[in-house]
């Protein structure tokens, strides 16, 4: 094994948090390229997280996030499977990017069933009023519309304020593949000075 090779393996791990053999095997699979490789683990390790999702979610940690200014503060609640985990320098860093996020990006809701329904149908209205065309591309461009209001109000569906390559759901799966565990965003409140 050269060097280079061992630098590729560390990369890839530090990416994917996936084990040694996992990276080597990976990395030869695709002739050392490491994008494809990190795509690939990502993939597989998404799986993972997805059969996750049904298990138990009863420890974790409950974080506060306040503004250098101290007129913006954040509370969050985000769950995780052990106490163990909860604890561990991931996790935390998780919640902190979390909390960061919603001072940040000022969402409504973790996920889009959170949202409440009379919110939902007078955003819709409201574009339905607004758009004027044709019948068949009006429903379009109102469903087009929702979609845009939904990545902008609700957590799971906003680009990661440090990274708006991924959404803040990617960035949650991301950490549940590196703990191994399932991990929820429960819920969150955001207080800003002034603003009720």
């Amino acid at each position: 094994m050269t060097v280079l090779s061992i630098s590729y393996i560390q990369e890839l791990r530090r990416r994917t948090g996936a084990g040694v053999l996992q990276c080597r095997t990976a990395l030869d699979r695709v002739g050392g390229d490491l994008d494809r490789a990190t795509a690939e683990l990502r993939a597989m390790r998404t799986v993972a997280v997805d059969e996750r999702v049904e298990r138990p979610t009863g420890e974790g940690v409950i974080a506060s996030y306040i503004h250098h200014n101290g007129r913006l503060g954040v509370l969050i609640e985000v769950n995780c499977e052990t106490d163990f985990v909860a604890h561990t320098e991931e996790f935390g860093t998780l919640v902190r990017y979390l909390a960061e996020q919603v001072a940040g990006a000022a969402p409504i809701a973790v996920t889009r069933d959170a949202l409440p329904l009379a919110t939902v149908r007078k955003r819709r209205h409201a574009f339905e009023t607004e758009v004027r065309a044709p019948a068949h591309l009006a429903v379009r461009i109102v469903d087009n519309k929702m979609e845009a209001y939904f990545r902008s109000v609700v957590l799971m569906d906003q680009m990661w304020v440090r990274e708006p390559g991924i959404t803040v759901a990617e960035l949650v799966q991301q950490t549940s593949a590196l703990t191994g565990e399932n991990i929820q965003v429960r819920r969150f409140a955001r207080f800003h000075m002034g603003i009720a």
